[in-house]
Parts: C-alpha cells; structure tokens; sequence
C-alpha cells in the first residue's frame, strides 16, 4: 500500500501529532510525507517526499496576525502550480491534516482524502464556537477541503470527532511541580510579555519564536522554541500560559497543569478552541492589557486544576482509517 501523508506547517501543533502518528502509518505500507507552510518550529525526523510553500500566516507580536508579513511571503501562483503538479494517482490513501495543496490537488484530480485534523471537527455543528458567523468558518471549510472527516477536540461533540492525540513524548515524562510557569505566546514580542511578567513573584519560563539565545530578565527566562527543553519546562511547571491553538493545551491538561488561554485576535479558530477549553473550565482572557498583570496574579492564587480523560486511541484509529478508506 502507498500512503501520502500531507501536514500544514504553520504553527506546531501539526507537526507535532504527526510525530506520533507517522510510525503508525509505516506500519501499513509505504509512507510519503508532504508538509507546506512556513511558521513550524519543530520537524519530522523522517525524510519528506514533497515540501512546498502553501498558504501560511505570519505571527505578530501584538496578539495577532501580522498581516503585511502574511501578504510578502504569499505566493499564489505558486500555490496554484504546486496544486496541478502534485502527482496523486499511484497513492492507496490519501491523507490530510489541514493541508491546503494535497487537498486542492485531491479536488482537481478527483481524488478522495482524509482529513485527520483537529480543525477538520469543525465540520460538524455540534463543535463549540461563538454565536456570530465569522469568516473563518468559511476558512475552516474550503482552505483544505476532503471528502473524509476524522477530528480531535477537546471533547467527542460528534461520532467522527475523538479526544487529543497525546504524544508517547508526552504520555511517558514523569511530571513534577517546580513552581516555575512555563509560557507560549508566539503571537507577542517576548520582551513585552517579560515586562508584564517581571512584575508577578513566581518564575517563568517564556519559549519564543523570535529568540535563537536565552536570556533573562529579573524572574523570566526566555529560550528559543525547542521540542526537548519545552517539554521539560512543561513537565515540571505548575502551569502553562499558552494561546488558543489545541495540542498545546491538551497536553497541559493531560498532564494535570494549570492552564491559561489567551487566543489570537482575529483568529477564529484560536477563538471557537477558547470557548470549548472554558467550557471544561480553563480560565481564558482576550488580550493583554493594563489588566494582565491583575488576571496572572488571580490564575497564580487559584487552583484551576481541570480534569479530562484523553485515552490512547492513536493505533486504533490509524487502523480503523486505513481499514476503512484505502483503496
């Protein structure tokens, strides 16, 4: 059997499930690997068959997008040449985490996919998100479509939406509480979340796109994004002050760390995963402002502790996909 693979590669999240998921996907045939996107930190260890631009956003340092950096690297003919020479006839399985080319080139070449995907439970109504339409529903819809649907989220909203693929790296580390807060905020300038944070009379540990050395400011520690380091800061930390992305915080909670959430502006997606986390109970704010400081000191005292059930489910519902939609 001849498996495509394809991952978005803005932000880790992605990149990071499929670390788990690849070897399970090897051991059902030949496996290739496609990722586009410009925004991941973190890499596979296995060599990749195709790697494209794609269709990215760029992080601001203000809490949101950076749009005029999002609109330079954006290459649309490109894109659309990558979506027509992508090769996909000698494929058994095609399989998609919200990755734009495959799926398009998929559409083009009549071709059915699979999404495995944690945005892909978007699809169904049952998925918690704000009350007012947004645009970015018709984001979630069309940038990657399939004909396919097997989604992770917080909770099983619908019967094709299971619980977080928490990493082995994850489900093996033996946890502590060092007292140390441990932070991931890459839609804001470090240095201003140090200024903020300085204030507060804990210790942090802030891990930044931005930073290629660590540096220190009073009772904040700033290091570059790296896999390793992070997620030992992680398994020792009392908790995680994180954005409104979903692997990241799942882990957290997996681990049974307090967790703070303060979504992207404007991203509605970060947004609809704010909303489903408060609704387990996690503490979230929308920005950070002249309150921050106030808003870490009350999360700091209080014990917000959430407990979830996330089973390890990764090998069966490999098996149940490939059972199941390979040619």
């Amino acid at each position: 059997m001849k498996i495509l693979y394809a991952i978005q590669g803005t932000g880790n999240g992605h990149i990071s499930r499929a670390r788990e998921i690849v070897p399970l996907l090897q051991q059902y045939g030949e496996l290739d690997l496609l990722v586009s996107g410009t925004e991941a930190e973190v890499s596979l260890s296995q060599p990749l068959k195709y790697r494209f631009h794609g269709f990215s956003f760029v992080f601001g340092t203000n809490g949101g997008v950076d749009k005029w950096a999002t609109y330079k690297i954006m290459d649309l003919p490109q894109l659309w040449r990558d979506m027509h020479s992508l090769p996909l006839k000698d494929y058994d399985l095609i399989i998609n985490d919200f990755e734009p080319v495959s799926a398009w080139a998929c559409k083009l070449q009549n071709r059915q996919s699979v999404s495995l995907s944690h945005q892909c439970a978007f699809v169904s109504p049952k998925t918690p998100r704000p009350g007012k339409w947004n645009y970015g529903e018709w984001l979630l819809k069309y940038y990657s479509p399939t004909t396919h649907h097997i989604g992770f989220h917080f909770q099983r909203y619908d019967d094709f939406i299971h619980t977080p693929v928490i990493r082995s790296e994850i489900r093996d580390l033996q946890t502590s509480n060092l007292g140390h807060y441990t932070v991931y905020l890459p839609a804001y300038d470090d240095k201003k979340l140090a200024q903020y944070l300085k204030a507060t009379n804990v210790e942090w540990h802030i891990f930044s796109k931005r930073q290629k050395t660590a540096y220190q400011v009073d009772n904040v520690q700033i290091f570059p994004v790296n896999n390793e380091a992070f997620n030992k800061s992680l398994a020792s930390c009392e908790g995680l002050l994180t954005g409104g992305g979903f692997e990241g915080p799942a882990e957290a909670l997996f681990l049974q760390k307090k967790v703070l959430m303060i979504p992207m502006q404007g991203q509605y997606e970060q947004q609809c995963n704010a909303l489903a986390a408060s609704k387990l109970g996690v503490p979230v704010i929308q920005a950070i402002d002249e309150k921050f400081v106030t808003h870490i000191n009350r999360w700091i005292k209080e014990d917000n502790q959430v407990w979830v059930d996330f089973p390890d489910e990764a090998a069966q519902i490999v098996h149940d996909m490939v059972n199941r939609y390979a040619r």
